[in-house]
């Protein structure tokens, strides 16, 4: 039975294997520092601001945020926008009004629109969907015990390009380390000093790959730091409880104790 066990858990880790192996090999990701890594980590506010323009003027062309209400840039904790730039800012975008039956300027109580036009995947939860992908075959130990996940995905495909294009069946594929299987469909979004940061920030490409990054990982998460800061209170709750409930526990038996003694 246990042989048996044995066989069928190393078939399943075979699979993976073989499977990446044939696509063209593991996907490469880099390992990135964020600020919000680790049990204390938090968002950067101005690195957050930075990412949604970047989003803004690159991403949102082919891509949408169909699940991030507009008001949550204002939100402390996230890009913490002004109310009044909020507001002005939703009216770049046009949402499809039932009531109406045709289009209007969005609020900032809409959501982000979906952006369907391309065919490209919505962004809103790509951090969350890519978190569990990293490590060896798929183990996802990387992201276990050096924190790399969703973020550090999409850093390393906006870095992965090598230059290289192929073309099949029509389409034209370029080459990228970090994409499963070597080839993706998406050209090049980001070429460096693509957008101008009021703060003079850089805007080399391997900084606005991790501005982007991290602003898609906040779209995903962005009640992280409460959670962390719930966790963090949860797990000093629970060290006191348990140093009562010990010593009451030897209050308790002291005595049967003393008397076996």
């Amino acid at each position: 039975m246990f042989k048996k066990l044995a066989l069928s858990a190393a078939l399943a880790l075979a699979l993976p294997v073989s499977g990446a192996l044939a696509a063209g090999g593991e996907a490469h990701v880099e390992d990135f520092k964020f600020s919000f890594e680790g049990p204390f980590g938090k968002y950067d506010q101005n690195q957050l601001q930075r990412g949604l323009k970047i989003y803004t003027e690159v991403c949102s062309a082919c891509h949408g945020l169909k699940f991030v209400p507009i008001r949550t840039l204002a939100d402390p904790g996230g890009p913490s926008l002004p109310e009044d730039q909020v507001r002005a800012y939703a009216t770049n975008f046009e949402v499809y009004d039932a009531e109406l039956e045709d289009f209007r300027p969005a609020k900032e109580t809409d959501h982000f629109p979906a952006n369907t036009s391309a065919g490209a995947p919505d962004l809103s939860l790509m951090a969350k969907a890519r978190a569990g992908f990293h490590g060896p075959y798929g183990t996802g130990l990387n992201q276990l015990f050096n924190g790399m996940g969703g973020p550090e995905y999409i850093a390393s495909l906006m870095l992965g390009y090598t230059g290289e294009e192929k073309v099949e069946a029509g389409t034209t594929f370029y080459e990228n380390h970090a994409f499963p299987g070597g080839w993706i469909s998406m050209a090049p979004p980001l070429a460096g000093e693509d957008v101008e940061f009021d703060d003079g920030h850089p805007n080399s490409l391997h900084h606005e790959a991790q501005d982007v990054a991290a602003f898609l990982m906040w779209a995903a998460e962005p009640k992280m730091m409460a959670r962390k800061q719930a966790g963090f209170v949860g797990v000093l709750f629970l060290t006191l409880l348990s140093v009562l409930l010990y010593l009451t526990n030897k209050r308790i038996w002291a005595k049967v104790k003393h008397q076996k003694g």
